[in-house]
């Protein structure tokens, strides 16, 4: 059940002041108050807060899955869900209508954090900073820090929480530059461009089809520059998503003689993702990085 907490004993004490347990009529949720109510406006965000908080958190990711989140509309709940959060987790910039549910929800800024502002995460120019494993282990560690603030009696867990995935991101991390340091090809086609902080982590050269709005199709002219691309670079592989229409890769694969694979941005999951978590997804768009530009 999601539980939507309100700040401090005050809180409690007005619940039970409007819902005594000798009346009737009046709902659970009083009784079950415990939770910090986090808000993620997409699932990269919703995966840290989850993995940080545990059970000492409600989590809400503003995303459903299959939706993609560049173009994510909210309902009016969400709205009034996101001014009723403890912490809302998102990434200026990266939605518009999250952009404008945080203007109107009159939130404190302890209660906002974004990640664009976060020390070390360089997400001015391409919000999609959790494809460098690195970058999302410094998110973890303010994701932590601002629940710590808000619950202090929960710090502890928090902190430990947060450092065990600092852990699991090193080892990806370091999983990623033993892979791909030595391939055939580093050139990597995209379908959007998601893949930048990848690219630089790793050096690789991504050449998205397509801007950071996955729905902006190329020009023409475009579509052959990044064709010639493929046979000069001797490119195997032109990479698709779940969340976005194919078509114009698979175009563009079959007038190059390219094959087509899926290279996840992990901006939320689908139906044929939905047992997977972020790391599972990343682990996979490492073998598929290996397998296209002949890394082994």
């Amino acid at each position: 059940m999601r539980i939507i907490l309100m700040r401090g004993v005050a809180r409690l004490a007005v619940a039970a002041t409007l819902c005594p347990l000798a009346l009737t009529g009046c709902g659970a949720d009083a009784a079950d108050t415990g939770g910090t109510d986090v808000v993620a406006s997409a699932y990269p965000f919703a995966y840290v807060a989850e993995r940080i908080g545990g059970d000492q958190v409600d989590v809400e990711n503003l995303t459903s899955p299959g939706v993609e989140p560049h173009d994510v509309e909210l309902a009016p709940q969400q709205v009034a869900t996101v001014g009723e959060s403890d912490l809302l987790v998102y990434a200026d910039g990266f939605q518009p209508a999250v952009d404008a549910a945080v203007d109107q929800s009159g939130l404190a800024p302890d209660a906002l954090l974004d990640i664009t502002a976060v020390g070390g995460v360089d997400a001015e120019s391409d919000p999609h900073v959790w494809l460098d494993p690195s970058q999302l282990a410094t998110i973890a560690q303010a994701v932590a820090a601002g629940l710590a603030e808000i619950d202090p009696q929960g710090a502890d867990g928090y902190r430990h929480n947060a450092a065990a995935l600092v852990r699991e991101l090193t080892a990806l991390d370091r999983a990623f530059e033993r892979e791909l340091a030595s391939c055939r090809s580093r050139t990597v086609i995209t379908s959007h461009d998601a893949f930048g902080h990848l690219g630089l982590r790793y050096d690789l050269e991504i050449v998205p089809i397509t801007g950071l709005d996955p729905t902006q199709e190329p020009t023409p002219a475009q579509q052959a520059e990044i064709a010639d691309t493929v046979t000069e670079e001797g490119v195997t592989t032109i990479f698709t998503e779940r969340l976005v229409s194919p078509a114009v890769a698979e175009s563009i694969a079959s007038e190059s003689g390219a094959r087509t694979a899926v290279l996840d941005p992990i901006e939320g999951l689908s139906e044929d993702t939905g047992d997977e978590d972020y790391q599972s997804l990343m682990r996979a768009n490492l073998e598929a990085l290996v397998e296209a530009n002949g890394c082994r």
